[in-house]
């Protein structure tokens, strides 16, 4: 992906507490040495999808595919684990892993997002954020490894009320499973970079993606 490491660590600015819950209005994709030009009036917040293959069935019948990791956040939306860069970071991806260590506990020491997993930039004049969003594929067993302890995380019960599956299916009745779940509230542009996600890696049919009713942003 674009963008390099300079050899001089990056004086991001620095964020009050809980800055990130900031809803990002008129939001719009670019591309990510556009986002790291943006002056020092910009902040800059990683997420990150965690993903892995998952073989088991539901009722025997209904393929799993994947499990896909969102979070319930302080604020009562969903949303990926994550936040704001800190001046103490040297890049994006420092400041996302120290977020995912705070957010999700020890487990996550066990695999490093990193540049090659970078998904899309977006930026929104208001409130002057940029969003990256990267996505990771994991063992199923690394997968449930940040499931079991991130009740023991730093921030758990506080930022994070607790994690939550994506069902990447749809029931017969052609509203439960996935439908159901895009019905709840996301914040920023959560609910976008998750359909994106589904769709460019593959973790859904690009086909049943297409044909979802997609609510408006909440």
């Amino acid at each position: 992906m674009p963008g390099s490491r300079s050899s001089a660590p990056r004086r991001w600015p620095v964020q009050e507490p809980g800055s990130a819950s900031l809803q990002m209005e008129g939001d719009r994709k670019v591309e990510l040495s556009e986002a790291l030009a943006l002056g020092p009036g910009w902040r800059h917040a990683c997420h990150a999808l965690l993903y892995a293959p998952d073989p088991r069935k539901l009722f025997g019948r209904i393929p799993m595919r994947f499990a896909v990791l969102m979070q319930m956040r302080f604020d009562g939306r969903l949303g990926f684990p994550g936040g704001f860069v800190d001046a103490q970071d040297s890049c994006l991806e420092d400041g996302l892993n120290r977020e995912l260590r705070e957010e999700l506990g020890d487990a996550v020491s066990a695999f490093r997002v990193e540049r090659s997993d970078y998904q899309s930039s977006r930026i929104a004049a208001r409130p002057r954020v940029v969003a990256h969003f990267y996505a990771k594929r994991l063992t199923l067993e690394q997968l449930q490894a940040v499931e079991a302890r991130a009740p023991l995380a730093k921030d758990h019960g506080l930022e994070v009320l607790g994690l939550v599956r994506v069902p990447l299916y749809i029931m017969r009745d052609g509203e439960g499973g996935l439908p159901a779940f895009l019905e709840n509230s996301f914040i920023g542009a959560a609910r976008e970079q998750l359909l994106e996600a589904l769709r460019d890696l593959k973790l859904l049919d690009p086909g049943t993606v297409g044909k979802l009713k997609i609510p408006d942003s909440k």
